[in-house]
């Protein structure tokens, strides 16, 4: 579980996004596109998911992205490389149904463009035309964009500000493609009010929508309950039933109030250990 190389991607503002490489042979040979590991940073803190964006099995490694947002990110952001982390588990959830739909179109928004790539390179292998829409707040906190160029067969950019691509969100780009040309899947991962207008789109389109969920884990094994999710008229724990789900069956008001009611004790702590 030693870190074997970190590198900072994008560091604007309050904002930190960072690449870090784990050496994990077990995960690395077992990992699929859509699943996560939890690591804990510290004996005595807290577990928290982390999309497998890639994995070398040469080197027996799995490559992580993680935004500093909260106490354990930040100490984790303060790791160097050469130091191991204390635990480390997965891969966890359920795999990403790869399969050849046809024509597929990839969402992301913020660090959610981390988890979308593992998927736009399965479906491109698949077979599929693969379509990606990147959206961040500004040109300084996208990610991944020179990297998806290379697998997608067209990517679109927007930034709130208008800094790079499109100046809008990238709802705005999904309705005009789906204006003009059918498309057979839509796939998306992000903050969850992006997801959320991503599935009204698609609703009104009656076309299959698939969305990574980012609910709050505490054991991410099925034990505890902390990631329920209503999913239709089901309660599901996006831990082991996700984190991928119908994004039409998701009860995105629900899910919004859950992954925010930690938010004032989290910059509490923050505070307290001056992070």
């Amino acid at each position: 579980m030693k870190i074997l190389n970190k590198e900072v991607l994008t560091q604007f503002q309050n904002v930190k996004v960072t690449k870090i490489e784990v050496l994990a042979p077990l995960i690395a040979s077992k990992a699929k596109p859509g699943q996560f590991i939890v690591l804990m940073v510290v004996e005595k803190g807290e577990r928290i998911p982390l999309t497998v964006v890639d994995k070398d099995l040469e080197k027996g490694s799995i490559t992580l992205i993680v935004q500093e947002v909260g106490l354990t990110t930040k100490l984790l952001g303060k790791l160097k490389k050469g130091d191991d982390l204390y635990a480390l588990v997965g891969p966890l959830g359920n795999a990403t149904e790869i399969k050849q739909y046809g024509k597929v179109i990839l969402v992301g928004g913020g660090v959610g463009i981390a988890e979308i790539y593992p998927v736009a390179k399965a479906l491109k292998d698949a077979g599929n035309h693969v379509v990606v829409i990147l959206g961040a707040r500004t040109k300084k906190l996208l990610i991944l964009d020179e990297e998806l160029k290379k697998i997608a067969d067209k990517v679109y950019i927007t930034t709130d500000d208008g800094s790079y691509g499109q100046k809008g969100f990238t709802t705005d780009i999904l309705k005009n493609l789906l204006k003009d040309s059918k498309f057979d899947l839509v796939y998306a991962v992000g903050p969850i009010p992006m997801m959320s207008k991503v599935s009204g789109v698609t609703k009104e389109e009656s076309i299959k929508t698939i969305v990574s969920l980012n609910a709050l884990m505490v054991d991410a094994t099925g034990m505890c309950g902390g990631c329920r999710v209503s999913v239709g008229n089901e309660t599901k724990f996006t831990c082991v039933d996700g984190p991928e789900f119908d994004a039409h069956l998701v009860n995105w008001n629900e899910l919004g109030k859950r992954v925010n009611v930690y938010n004032d004790k989290e910059k509490h702590i923050c505070r307290l250990y001056k992070l």
